[in-house]
């Protein structure tokens, strides 16, 4: 099943209820947010009262997207507010494994996020422990960023290789997502499209959505 989530870090804050709705409105089961903390990349946006204000809403799924150093030290809050998944950076933490069995220790899913320099080949180790892989297809930090076309190969990589491990992961991608690039991420082994921008700026975002997810069949 592919998967389009609206990046709430594109929404209007002042009406998140509104946002909320308009998402649920048009079928979209879920939302993204991206959480960052200043440190692990150069800008901020909100922490785990976002997550609680979107399990308040209750009516869509919603993964929570650690751009933070130390995750470790966060996780558990985000799991107190119910999200679907939890995903953290290869490159924020020295102890993966540890992070993510704790995780799922939690009852929360699991996912690792790569930067666009970050080869797939670290991820061999620990792939079989996860249920998602977050490719960041711009560096992360702000939203609206231009796509990053040789990420595309690491999707693949990606899809090859859980293939071989007999494994159904979430391959999700997130930054600079549109129709054009969305259709490149799905043809290419994507599984769940983060869109921020490009849905909440949409003059039409029902067409937006229909569009994308009519992109795989």
């Amino acid at each position: 099943m592919i998967v389009l989530s609206p990046s709430l870090l594109a929404a209007d804050l002042l009406f998140l209820c509104e946002e909320l709705d308009s998402v649920a409105s048009l079928g979209l089961s879920h939302v993204h947010v991206d959480v960052m903390d200043g440190n692990f990349v150069p800008n901020i946006s909100y922490g785990v009262n976002m997550a609680h204000a979107v399990r308040r809403h209750g009516k869509l799924k919603f993964d929570c997207h650690l751009m933070v150093a130390e995750p470790e030290k966060h996780v558990e809050d985000f799991a107190a507010a119910g999200p679907e998944l939890i995903t953290v950076h290869y490159e924020a933490t020295y102890h993966l494994h540890r992070l993510v069995y704790r995780i799922k220790e939690l009852g929360i899913q699991a996912g690792v996020a790569l930067n666009p320099a970050t080869p797939v080949d670290v991820l061999k180790c620990i792939m079989p422990d996860l249920d998602a892989v977050l490719l960041m297809t711009v560096n992360p930090g702000f939203g609206g960023q231009k796509f990053i076309p040789s990420v595309l190969e690491k999707i693949s990589a990606v899809r090859d290789f859980s293939l071989a491990q007999g494994k159904d992961i979430t391959i999700q991608v997130d930054g600079g997502i549109t129709l054009e690039t969305g259709k490149l991420c799905l043809a290419h082994g994507a599984t769940h499209l983060v869109a921020g921008v490009s849905f909440f700026g949409s003059p039409d975002r029902r067409a937006f959505a229909e569009s994308m997810l009519a992109a795989h069949t």
